[in-house]
């Protein structure tokens, strides 16, 4: 689709599991195999690379009016070197549960986590879910990292 605004950031063949066992923070190595192992089974979808540091699980399409379209994982983390990113559909949606979650930060669509023992995993689970089912629902037409004018792909 020449001509198009297009997502650059892909899917590669790169190991999740051999990511997560290399990350170098020994907090969010721990924390990264917890969200790996949880968002495996909250989602039913295997792990996956996208791009060289986001683990992805499922993928929607959305498309925009202005023509940009492409695909993302439906849930993903990854562990940053300042907190662990949890990307959601939109950190609004989730509100109340995240008032029980504990200890984080956020932004537009991203959850920040410093320690998952700090935090109630039974609500992070449950933010994951119903982040997960809104984007797998074919009516979410946003990108977890824009907001605003997407349709329904």
């Amino acid at each position: 689709m020449a001509g198009r605004n297009q997502n650059t950031t892909t899917w590669t063949d790169a190991d999740p599991r051999a990511f997560v066992a290399a990350v170098e923070h020994p907090v969010r190595r721990r924390d990264a195999a917890t969200l790996l192992d949880m968002l495996s089974r909250v989602t039913g979808q295997e792990p996956r690379m996208y791009g060289p540091s986001m683990v992805g699980f499922g993928e929607y399409h959305y498309r925009y009016p202005s023509g940009r379209e492409g695909d993302a994982p439906a849930a993903a983390f990854s562990p940053r070197k300042a907190a662990t990113t949890v990307y959601l559909d939109a950190v609004e949606a989730h509100t109340e549960l995240l008032e029980r979650l504990g200890p984080h930060t956020t932004g537009l669509v991203c959850l920040y986590l410093k320690d998952l023992e700090k935090v109630d995993l039974a609500v992070l689970e449950e933010i994951v879910r119903r982040a997960y089912t809104t984007v797998t629902s074919g009516t979410y037409g946003l990108r977890a990292s824009e907001a605003g004018g997407a349709q329904p792909s």
